[in-house]
């Protein structure tokens, strides 16, 4: 059987930094990532390959997207090589130290317990935001200075007294630390290279963050911590899924795992057929890092949790949203005349406006969001009204019986001005909600019981101020079609093995070692005790980062 020293399974925030800090130490690691690897020009754009850019290989396909519904929420999460950062809108921002609490008890039991301060992670944050490069969108640069939905959201906030601010974000804007911003230009490559061997260009404000940068822009794991952790010797594997684990006799862990064998050419395009792979095959291992993701690692625990019966009864619980949603402030106006938004153009996010913490505590930041520029196409074709239909229909008669045979103009009335896409912006909100939810398993399936009930009030106060800031700019508010019926749509799910400081309080110390169980680690979403309110990527990375 083969073994090594460290065997971490997921390679997105938590992961990445994991492997690289323990192949930096001089141990032989091995990455286990059920997705495939992209190189800048790899992620799919077309509707062939974004119809099966998608993640189920039971029915063949072996894309980024996870999505999962359960009874009350929805989710989005990521498979691939660098996890999350591929699709994520690249914001780093460090979780507030006033939010860093240790509740009373919640609805349906359990409580928010943080063992680790914001001062704790202060070295770690610094850490992880030098090796990743980030910096705020340069807005007073030229080229930058132009884009009008950040500075549609800095009006707003100007007007209603708001804190708006440029977040730190993942993005190379310049070609290399401290020049001057441009659009679509080489990048200067870091010593230990890149895992990928593509060249990289700057951001060209093209909206396609989440959908994974063909640019090579984003500064996702891929191009940071992998590559760094595999120039220090990590062996990264792909397509190699983690079915089960267990403690050997005398220490360390088993790790069984199959891998995918996609159907289609070697260049990655998937076949129908049915699904294949090899194994299961066993590593073992001193150390094992679970760092699948939030449901990636709550359902390795809770189905192998036989193996390990010495586990906390918190595993499971904790588990909230960020205090996520999506809304929409559609048709912007600016006095008696439309008010260009164009949400397409720039990075997803650019800013964020920080709400006060109010008397509950439960602060919350509300984001500009974006879209890729062909999203356009696709709301204008929606809002074809059938007057304008009609409309062309009436003049197309007329020029039958006219005998005019020019069409122009009544194609370009057909089509419109795109005055509801060029108007409209995507608001993304994200706080502290109440983390009283729970994973469990249900016919072996994994399943989550938990809904925006016990948060209602937060929920209500962000909506709240997304209409204030549509107000101000003469929009009309528009919620997610998933509030419609009280949903949460969560790209940012967390806990279900929560640290604490102690078995009783939580699965994993402050360090994420598993109470119990040396040398077995969490260092993803699933080991957060509740929301980090901000974007919590650039956390779930300083606390799996062991430098001082």
């Amino acid at each position: 059987m083969e073994h090594v020293d460290a065997v971490v399974v997921g390679s997105g925030f938590g992961g990445a930094v994991a492997a690289y800090r323990l192949a930096e130490a001089g141990l032989s690691v091995v990455v286990l990532e059920r997705g495939r690897a992209y190189a800048p020009g790899d992620f799919p754009r077309g509707p062939a390959q974004l119809g099966r850019a998608f993640w189920d290989p039971a029915e063949g396909l072996y894309g980024m997207f996870d999505i999962w519904s359960f009874s009350d929420c929805d989710s989005v999460v990521a498979s691939g090589l660098g996890g999350g950062s591929l699709v994520y809108a690249n914001v780093m921002l460090r979780k507030d130290e006033d939010w860093f609490v240790h509740e009373q008890a919640l609805p349906g039991g359990g409580y928010e317990s943080w063992p680790v301060t914001r001062a704790d992670l202060e070295p770690h944050y610094d850490a992880v935001e030098r090796m990743i490069g980030v910096s705020p969108y340069p807005l007073s640069h030229a080229g930058f200075d132009d884009t009008l939905k950040t500075l549609a959201m800095r009006d707003a906030a100007a007007e209603l007294g708001l804190d708006w601010r440029l977040p730190p974000l993942a993005v190379s804007f310049a070609p290399s630390p401290g020049a001057q911003p441009c659009q679509d230009v080489p990048i200067a490559g870091p010593a230990y290279g890149n895992l990928h061997g593509v060249p990289r260009r700057t951001c060209r404000l093209c909206g396609e963050c989440d959908l994974g940068c063909n640019e090579g822009a984003k500064n996702s794991l891929d191009h940071t911590y992998l590559s760094a952790a595999r120039h220090h010797g990590a062996d990264l594997r792909t397509l190699h899924e983690v079915r089960r684990i267990r403690p050997r006799v005398g220490g360390g862990y088993d790790v069984q795992y199959v891998e995918h064998m996609p159907r289609g050419d070697e260049a990655g395009s998937d076949g129908d057929g049915p699904p294949r792979w090899t194994g299961p095959h066993t590593i073992s291992c001193d150390r094992l890092v679970l760092a699948a993701g939030t449901y990636g690692t709550s359902y390795l625990l809770l189905k192998n949790r036989a193996a390990f019966p010495a586990l906390s009864g918190t595993l499971g619980t904790r588990f909230c949203g960020n205090g996520d949603m999506l809304a929409f402030l559609l048709r912007a106006t600016d006095r008696s005349r439309t008010r260009p938004i164009r949400a397409s153009r720039g990075p997803v996010i650019t800013s964020a406006i920080r709400l006060d913490d109010g008397a509950d505590g439960r602060g919350a930041y509300i984001e500009d969001g974006g879209y890729p520029e062909f999203v356009d196409y696709l709301v204008e074709g929606a809002d074809m009204r059938p007057g304008r239909v009609a409309r062309f229909l009436l003049r197309r008669l007329r020029n039958i019986l006219t005998h005019d045979t020019n069409l122009s103009a009544e194609f370009a009335d057909l089509i419109g001005r795109g005055e509801l896409s060029g108007t409209s912006l995507p608001l993304l909100g994200m706080g502290r909600d109440v983390p009283d939810g729970r994973l469990r398993l249900r016919d072996g399936r994994l399943d989550v019981d938990w809904t925006a009930e016990s948060s209602e009030d937060y929920y209500e106060r962000l909506r709240a101020i997304m209409r204030r800031i549509g107000d101000v700019l003469g929009a009309e508010y528009a919620d997610s079609p998933p509030w419609w019926r009280k949903r949460v749509m969560t790209v940012h799910p967390l806990g279900g093995a929560p640290m604490g400081r102690h078995p009783g309080e939580g699965v994993c110390d402050a360090y994420g070692e598993v109470f119990g169980f040396p040398g077995l680690y969490v260092a993803d979403g699933a080991a957060l005790p509740g929301p980090v309110g901000a974007n919590p990527s650039l956390t779930i990375a300083a606390l799996a980062d062991p430098t001082s």
